[in-house]
């Protein structure tokens, strides 16, 4: 018996079937490539894929049955387990790409690059442990069992169409509730006067000491990012207009996360700080980090007001017919 007898296609057993396989056939395609280590690209992607498989399995999880070896939290693991080479093929990256540093710098940031290998190597066993495990050979059977015969819940005969909103306003809610968008905000006396930090170098450093909320926010963000594309059919315009503004919010705080990052990984490797040693570079991520933070502000201040808040939640009240 094939999947569209099984599942009736407008029902959202249908779509929460077809974005789990989709996904998962897209995570573990890269698979080879990522133990061969030819390519920081198929890891890229695989990680990715897993990250959108865990996004369909939260989505569609309140409706699917699917077994404990195939769980968003066993994903989860191996996807850090991934995230972790991935985290430092983007340092390596940023730390090869300043060619034109004084000398004295680039043999500083050299000694801190033949570290940062160092421990790629030591995460990549682990990565090649964790893709040859039984765990990981049992989540790929359990998902292709289940694929081939998917369980769902009564609800999920339900048409999609009819749940939408509900799938999609507590995922809004989420992020518009999220202490973030507060980070450098003060109230007046007035409950809509809203009075923001001045964007200096000093008062950056200040809002980053809650860099944690960001990060969060940053990774909430991706998911809804990645929870609002799967249903791009079932809206118009306005919807996809609203889920590229999601990716561009993850991106910004995706820059000044990589910053952070990168400052902590060269202080905590260097014998003195990154301003002392490498004063050039550390002005160029100074230069980078406030355009960032720029675009952040402006996002923050639209993602505040309270006239865009309803407007948000409006726009997914409505599926086309």
């Amino acid at each position: 018996m094939n999947f569209q007898i099984r599942l009736p296609q407008e029902a959202l057993s249908y779509y929460g079937h077809r974005a789990i396989e989709k996904h998962f056939r897209k995570a573990i395609k890269h698979e080879e490539d990522v133990l061969a280590d030819r390519d920081p690209e198929a890891l890229h992607q695989m990680r990715v894929g897993l990250r959108r498989l865990r996004t369909a399995i939260q989505v569609f999880g309140f409706a699917a049955d699917l077994p404990e070896a195939a769980s968003e939290a066993r994903i989860r693991k191996f996807a850090q387990v991934l995230g972790a080479v991935r985290d430092l093929d983007v340092l390596q990256l940023e730390l090869t790409s300043h060619t034109s540093l004084p000398a004295r710098e680039q043999d500083t940031l050299k000694g801190s690059l033949k570290k940062l290998q160092q421990q790629r190597s030591r995460d990549f066993d682990q990565l090649q442990k964790t893709l040859e495990s039984k765990k990981y050979e049992a989540f790929k059977q359990s998902m292709e069992d289940w694929l081939a015969w998917p369980q769902f819940s009564a609800i999920a005969q339900l048409p999609i169409r009819e749940v939408l909103p509900d799938i999609l306003l507590p995922l809004i809610s989420g992020i518009l509730l999220h202490p973030a968008w507060l980070i450098g905000v003060e109230f007046e006396s007035e409950p809509d006067r809203k009075v923001f930090a001045p964007i200096t170098p000093e008062s950056i450093r200040e809002q980053l000491k809650q860099d944690e909320l960001l990060h969060d926010l940053r990774k909430q963000m991706k998911r809804l990012r990645y929870q609002t594309e799967l249903f791009t059919d079932f809206y118009g315009k306005g919807y996809e207009f609203q889920v590229d503004e999601f990716k561009q919010i993850q991106e910004v705080l995706g820059q000044i996360q990589d910053s952070v990052i990168l400052q902590s990984f060269l202080n905590k490797h260097l014998n003195d700080s990154i301003e002392k040693l490498c004063p050039t570079f550390s002005g160029r991520l100074d230069q980078r980090m406030a355009i960032a933070w720029k675009e952040w502000r402006s996002l923050q201040e639209k993602y505040l007001d309270v006239d865009f808040r309803i407007q948000l939640r409006q726009l997914v009240l409505q599926p086309k017919s």
